[in-house]
């Protein structure tokens, strides 16, 4: 009698926890941004966030906080209930880069969180401030850092930003010694690279297109594997004699460990509908980003791939926390 009564409170606990998945979710979702508000990470989370309150019937509230490149939100979302209700903007700082450069990391990126979906991708351009420098492609410009070993010098918004290691990758790539200004933030490394006081760059493209525009810097190329529809006319840096080659600013959804795979799932599939509307790909575009959903799987995979390369760049380079 015993073991039935077991049994049948078993069979009613699975009905409850499914009928509470098939009901999900029934108050606001809590997206997490890692980063301060202005950038590419807040355009990309407000755009999905948006089209995924409209598909999920349920408002998708972004949140910011910014701080500690992102470990701060990391380790709170780590240890938030695994119901669906907070999620963060996963990053190629978080889930990528930083466990090769800090040696203790307050979360596990692979233990703490389940991979939902990938959702864009934004463009690395290497750039050149077109008065002082007067390389036109990628050859030239690796020529000139080899014949004057460190004198290539170039910013970043910051030691172990994106633009730090995307220069300290082709460096390495193609063989040459340049010498790293890190700034805080991407604005005051803009302010001396349009001044003439850097020579060079290799960023994430939004701040950088306009000023591309109006001639002021010029592009190298692109660290995309294939062209930007941005900028249709500027090579990959694969194109110009380094296969195999590919750095990008890249986002996705990530959940703490424990979330239900229905949850995990019904997230996937709202953030591929959001993808797929004009009003998501229009804001995107404006950025020079693209929609790139996937399924959970993918994600992990694609994050694997990721962390593998972004580790032997640091090592390799000697990059360091502050």
């Amino acid at each position: 009698m015993k073991q039935i009564i077991v049994a049948a409170c078993a069979v009613l606990m699975a009905v409850a926890t499914g009928a509470a998945h098939a009901q999900y979710p029934n108050k606001p979702i809590r997206l997490i941004v890692p980063f301060a508000p202005g950038g590419s990470s807040d355009i990309v989370s407000r755009s999905f966030a948006g089209e995924m309150t409209r598909i999920l019937g349920q408002s998708v509230v972004v949140e910011g906080k910014p701080g500690g490149a992102g470990n701060i939100a990391m380790q709170e979302v780590k240890g938030a209930t695994p119901d669906g209700y907070t999620i963060i903007l996963g990053h190629v700082g978080t889930l990528a880069v930083n466990p090769a450069m800090f040696a203790k990391l307050p979360y596990d990126p692979v233990k703490d969180f389940i991979p939902i979906t990938l959702l864009a991708k934004v463009p690395s351009l290497l750039v050149v401030n077109s008065e002082k420098m007067n390389v036109k492609n990628l050859k030239e410009l690796v020529e000139y850092a080899k014949k004057t070993p460190g004198a290539l010098n170039y910013g970043s918004a910051g030691n172990g930003s994106s633009g730090h290691l995307a220069m300290a990758y082709i460096a390495l790539t193609a063989g040459f010694t340049a010498t790293h200004v890190p700034y805080k933030g991407t604005g005051p490394m803009m302010t001396d690279l349009l001044a003439g006081r850097l020579e060079a760059t290799f960023t994430g493209a939004p701040p950088l297109l306009a000023h591309v525009k109006a001639g002021t810097l010029r592009p190298i190329a692109v660290g995309t594997a294939k062209r930007s529809p941005a900028m249709p006319d500027v090579q990959t840096v694969a194109e110009q004699g380094y296969p195999g080659f590919e750095t990008s600013q890249w986002y996705g959804l990530m959940a703490p460990a424990g979330t239900p795979d229905a949850i995990i799932q019904k997230l996937a599939q709202a953030a591929a509908e959001a993808g797929k509307t004009a009003a998501v790909a229009d804001r995107l575009k404006a950025e020079a980003a693209e929609p790139s959903t996937s399924t959970p799987k993918e994600f992990a995979d694609f994050i694997k791939v990721e962390a593998l390369r972004w580790n032997d760049v640091v090592k390799k380079s000697g990059i360091k926390a502050d």
